[in-house]
């Protein structure tokens, strides 16, 4: 099989770095697209960088490198994007995998998914920090309180490899609506993992999928970022979801 591996905002490919030589192993083509702006894209950074041009990033790779059968995997705020993938060329994809991540109906925005009373903190930081364009981070506290205290990583090795490769990312990411209008896209098979991170919207995907036709719905003992603090689990999930 081959995965297609969608990072969140404030990321890049490089997170993935634990999880593909676990799926190499067995066998499978990973794909880890970097998006425009981020990780070692950051100085294609702009203020016209968005959604519509994020999801163009993953079409492109797998329209570039003709890809078919591709299972998607998308973290947190990668579902957004994923989604748009998946209506733009559903014949291409295989599966559809959200891994703690946003499942948005047509014309939503992550401003739309996230709690209401996140969005102006996260526009007061845009507006302080950012330059009016960019996001620095979710909320105000540093990233070291943040990666630590809300998304549970912990240990020195990985805060030290996390933490200088977070990068504010493009505020179109989070404004920009996903399109959602493709019948076949609909007719994707789709998986929901969900983790111990505490987030009641994420709960309640987890829940919609584990009684929706055409969903399947998994748990794993793990933080928001599986594919970092427990990559082997994680990579027993996405292999469960190939065979």
């Amino acid at each position: 099989m081959i995965y297609v591996l969608i990072h969140p905002a404030w990321f890049g490919g490089w997170c993935w770095k634990k999880l593909t030589p676990l799926l190499r192993a067995q066998g499978h083509e990973v794909f880890t697209p970097t998006l425009t702006g981020l990780g070692e894209r950051a100085h294609l950074a702009r203020p016209e960088v968005g959604l519509e041009v994020h999801v163009r990033d993953i079409a492109n790779v797998i329209e570039y490198e003709d890809l078919r059968n591709v299972i998607l995997v998308g973290n947190s705020s990668g579902g957004m994007v994923m989604t748009g993938v998946a209506d733009h060329m559903p014949e291409r994809i295989a599966h559809l995998v959200f891994l703690d991540a946003f499942v948005p109906s047509d014309g939503q925005s992550m401003l739309d998914v996230i709690a209401p009373d996140r969005r102006p903190a996260l526009e007061a930081l845009v507006q302080k920090e950012g330059g009016g364009w960019l996001l620095p981070r979710f909320a105000p506290p540093p990233w070291k309180q943040l990666v630590t205290e809300t998304w549970r990583v912990t240990e020195d090795v990985d805060l030290d490899w996390i933490l200088p490769r977070l990068r504010p990312t493009p505020f179109g990411h989070f404004k920009e609506p996903v399109k959602r209008r493709n019948p076949a896209a609909e007719k994707l098979p789709r998986t929901y993992i969900r983790t111990q991170w505490p987030h009641p919207g994420l709960d309640r995907y987890a829940r919609a999928a584990s009684e929706t036709a055409g969903w399947q719905s998994r748990r794993i003992a793990s933080s928001h970022l599986p594919y970092i603090t427990h990559p082997n689990e994680l990579a027993s999930l996405l292999l469960e979801v190939a065979g």
